[in-house]
């Protein structure tokens, strides 16, 4: 069975129409979480989310459901219009609990990364990925859990408030993008920021590059 991450980013106000997307293609839990977008005025990214509050709604589907979500969202919500946000899917290796067998397709045109640093530092991030060509990116609140003796993880205290940055990125920019954060926001910094990303085998609503 083939089994997708999928995560939309788009206004406060759509979060209860996706969360009943999601449940009527048939997935079950559907998680909701609240963050803000980081468009500058001059540059109102890329991916059509400028600089309002969003919701993050995500879920674990099979790719029947997936392919629901993607079709219902473009009806419903015009997903697929950039401006109304970014809908990704994001395929899985593994799940507790679950069976994964089949091979998802695996066309990587773009990816996910994410981005983890103290809180009150995400401009700072966001200032390095865009000098390295990310168009803008989402942020959440977070709060670290680290155990008293183990309060590091690469360099970055656990234990402390945090701020995490989703930004999607053609994956020809990636490299460039999480070197940029590395270099000026880093651990060593008082940012503190480490970064990973995620394959995204299905993207709707980004603008064309050339935009």
């Amino acid at each position: 069975m083939e089994l997708y991450y999928v995560i939309t980013i788009s206004d406060r106000d759509r979060a209860e129409i996706l969360a009943n997307i999601y449940q009527t293609a048939g997935t079950g839990m559907v998680l909701t979480k609240l963050g803000r977008g980081t468009a500058t005025g001059e540059q109102l990214s890329s991916y059509g989310l400028d600089a309002t509050e969003k919701a993050i709604v995500s879920t674990v589907a099979d790719a029947e459901q997936t392919r629901q979500i993607f079709k219902l969202s473009k009806r419903r919500l015009f997903i697929d219009v950039p401006g109304n946000g970014v809908m990704m899917a994001i395929p899985l290796k593994s799940v507790a609990g679950g069976r994964t067998g089949g091979k998802p397709a695996m066309d990587f045109s773009h990816e996910l990364i994410m981005v983890i640093m103290n809180e009150g530092y995400s401009d700072t991030v966001m200032d390095a990925a865009r000098s390295a060509g990310a168009g803008g990116g989402t942020v959440l609140h977070a709060k670290g859990t680290g155990r008293a003796r183990a309060q590091k993880f690469f360099g970055v205290s656990l234990a402390d408030e945090k701020d995490i940055v989703y930004i999607v990125a053609h994956a020809d920019e990636k490299a460039a993008i999480m070197q940029a954060i590395a270099d000026n926001a880093g651990p060593g910094t008082r940012a503190g920021a480490i970064c990973f990303s995620l394959p995204i085998s299905q993207v709707a609503g980004l603008r064309e590059r050339d935009e």
